[in-house]
């Protein structure tokens, strides 16, 4: 992540979190919910610190999923990720094409701000818990997210596969700022399974549910066809977008939202509450 990039980041947290504040000038839509399920910046603040404390708190369920994530991008690592970048390199016909883009842009870090923005802003003008709800859980799972991805991105330090230095090159601890020893985990992969995570939880159809992820399918092809990721930082990134934004969402399964397509309004997004 270049300057630039850790520029673009800290906009992201700080709109996100005036997005809190502005949410709390607001109680139309507050006055039949809970006060620690209002979606504001005082609720983020006591959902960070038990997010904080979680680990303190795992099971043994919770441990085999980190080993599982742990062993299987050491394993994707020692046997696929040199053979799948010689395959992609040699087919580069695509690497402009528009679901490789698009998939790149999913994973962007100003999505989650996008998203946050736009559900935010509906939700202030119809005065709607759902979609304030998913708003609150795209932000805060984003923000989490992004700084557990960035801090190990410069403890793990390995480099990007342009580099031409091969999947077992590392660097840890090199370097803030360059760009090319911050390869694993992928941030577009994270950033990508938040937003899908998020809104597949969201969502009520099954077949909804498992569109949402199509575009963070996208992302990881996306990031291996253009050479900027191995496939075992796409599977660390993505496996930290998902259980994160899983565990945002889970905070708030006592309010059940749902969004789907309008039957009045084609290709519109209408939110409900069951």
């Amino acid at each position: 992540m270049n300057t630039t990039m850790k520029k673009i980041y800290l906009t992201l947290i700080l709109t996100i979190l005036s997005g809190y504040s502005i949410f709390a000038q607001n109680p139309a839509i507050l006055d039949s919910v809970h006060p620690s399920l209002r979606y504001d910046f005082s609720q983020f603040g006591h959902e960070t610190w038990k997010f904080i404390n979680a680990p303190g708190k795992w099971h043994g369920g919770d441990w085999l999923k980190v080993g599982l994530v742990g062993g299987g991008t050491v394993l994707i690592m020692e046997t696929v990720d040199k053979p799948i970048r010689n395959f992609v390199l040699d087919h580069q016909r695509y690497s402009k094409s528009a679901p490789i883009v698009f998939g790149r842009m999913w994973g962007e870090i100003y999505s989650p701000v996008v998203f946050f923005g736009g559900y935010g802003v509906y939700s202030l003008l119809a005065d709607d818990i759902g979609t304030r709800k998913i708003a609150y859980e795209i932000g805060q799972a984003s923000i989490y997210a992004g700084i557990i991805n960035y801090v190990l991105k410069v403890a793990i330090g390995r480099a990007r596969p342009y580099t031409n230095e091969g999947p077992t090159s590392f660097h840890p601890f090199s370097s803030l700022f360059n760009a090319d020893n911050q390869s694993n985990p992928s941030g577009h992969s994270t950033v990508a399974f938040v937003i899908s995570t998020v809104l597949s939880r969201n969502a009520k159809p099954v077949w909804l549910k498992v569109l949402a992820y199509l575009p963070a399918a996208l992302t990881l092809v996306s990031r291996v066809y253009q050479d900027q990721h191995w496939t075992s930082d796409d599977f660390l990134g993505a496996a930290f977008g998902y259980f994160i934004a899983t565990w945002v969402v889970d905070q708030h399964s006592n309010i059940q939202t749902s969004f789907g397509m309008s039957r009045t309004l084609p290709l519109s997004i209408s939110i409900a509450l069951n």
